[in-house]
């Protein structure tokens, strides 16, 4: 039997947890942020809500621009770049006295967060073994979903703790460790020797191939965005705030169990075998979130939603990398995490309506539904596209 190339390298290990802490200090400032600037500020709702509005702009605005720049300039310059940019922007904050300079701060710090999630994705894609992607590519993204849980329990705890200073201080540690592991990387990465022309075509911003299967993620993050931004809200209203906390520990408990499994089938069988159960399993976990009444369901939902979503969003990812040329993998990430962020942050305007309107019971059962038709939507923008020959030789490389 053949041995199968390395997975666990310094270089994969590093770009991993350079991710995990960027994500750590994305997470934790998401949830401690605007409950600060209400304190603090005296700011209103809407204004706490653009805290988070102008980061996420930012970084969708800029993630085309640095896939492209990674073509002309190389992934470990853009990366070490956006994550110095990140860092500086995390010590900035101490010097945010008004609404205003921190609105200022988080458009520096979105900047910062977009470039470096792209080149991080292009990066780890070139780092990966090709034969090992599908499983990879999990395990990378696994490390953002771990940041997802811990990021916001430390952010909660925080703030009910100490004060703003020990929150920026405790972001700029984040930031730095990221810097540092992202620093350590020394793979040799082909850099282009050309001249730097920017041509303002939409080709050099945006990779076509990952855009189909980007709008599929983007379909889905339309009702991720209610668990993301809504379930602690939800969990609330039906009485179970005591087990809140521990919804995303079930849920990345469950993901770390699966994670060596999926990626693995992804690699062996194709990536239609692990996403349409998938779609299934995270519809189940919105339905049961829906009705559930009891810490038990609450918690069971998690678990659903956990190795349902969990395993779509890198499996959509990787389809996006392995769809580009190797020259082009940067600028697919770019093209996937604007497109898909773009879904996330139009979910949420549409969530916050639509539950006004429904109620989150009716909302998460009959997200269940629209989870559904994703099936359809991604038979449709992938599968009936994929042609039969392609499938072959894919199988036959792997």
């Amino acid at each position: 039997m053949k041995e199968q190339p390395r997975l666990w390298t310094k270089d994969f290990i590093s770009i991993s947890l350079s991710n995990f802490f960027l994500f750590m200090t994305f997470y934790f400032l998401l949830v401690s942020l605007p409950v600060m600037v209400i304190q603090q500020y005296e700011s209103t709702k809407t204004e706490a809500g653009l805290i988070t509005t102008v980061f996420l702009i930012s970084a969708i605005l800029i993630r085309p621009i640095a896939g492209y720049g990674i073509e002309k300039i190389g992934m470990r310059k853009i990366l070490l770049t956006s994550l110095i940019i990140f860092f500086i922007a995390s010590i900035l904050y101490f010097f945010a006295t008004s609404i205003m300079a921190l609105f200022l701060v988080r458009f520096l710090h979105g900047i910062g967060f977009g470039m470096a999630t792209t080149a991080a994705g292009g990066l780890v894609a070139n780092i990966i073994p090709d034969s090992r992607r599908g499983e990879g590519m999990g395990y990378f993204i696994m490390s953002s979903n771990l940041a997802m849980v811990m990021g916001p329990f430390i952010g909660l705890t925080a703030i009910q703790m100490w004060d703003a200073s020990v929150l920026f201080a405790i972001s700029v540690i984040c930031a730095l460790f990221s810097l540092i592991a992202g620093w350590i990387i020394r793979i040799p990465i082909k850099e282009n020797k050309k001249k730097i022309h920017i041509s303002f075509q939409f080709q050099n911003f945006f990779e076509a191939s990952a855009v189909p299967i980007s709008v599929v993620g983007a379909f889905f993050a339309i009702v991720y965005s209610s668990v993301l931004s809504f379930v602690s809200v939800y969990a609330k209203e039906i009485g179970l705030i005591e087990v809140s906390s521990l919804f995303f520990v079930v849920y990345a408990a469950i993901l770390l169990a699966s994670r060596p499994f999926t990626g693995k089938w992804f690699d062996q069988f194709g990536p239609n075998v692990i996403i349409f159960p998938s779609i299934v399993l995270f519809a189940i976990g919105l339905f049961i979130l829906g009705s559930s009444h009891t810490a038990l369901g609450f918690l069971l939902s998690a678990a659903f939603i956990g190795i349902g979503w969990g395993t779509i969003f890198p499996s959509l990812q990787t389809i996006a990398i392995q769809k580009a040329a190797p020259n082009k993998r940067a600028t697919a990430t770019a093209t996937f995490l604007s497109i898909f962020d773009t879904g996330i942050g139009f979910g949420s305007f549409i969530v916050g309506m639509v539950v006004a309107e429904v109620g989150f019971r009716s909302f998460y059962i009959n997200g269940s539904i629209y989870v559904l038709v994703g099936i359809l939507v991604y038979y449709l923008l992938h599968t009936r596209k994929e042609p039969l020959k392609e499938k072959l030789v894919e199988r036959h490389v792997r």
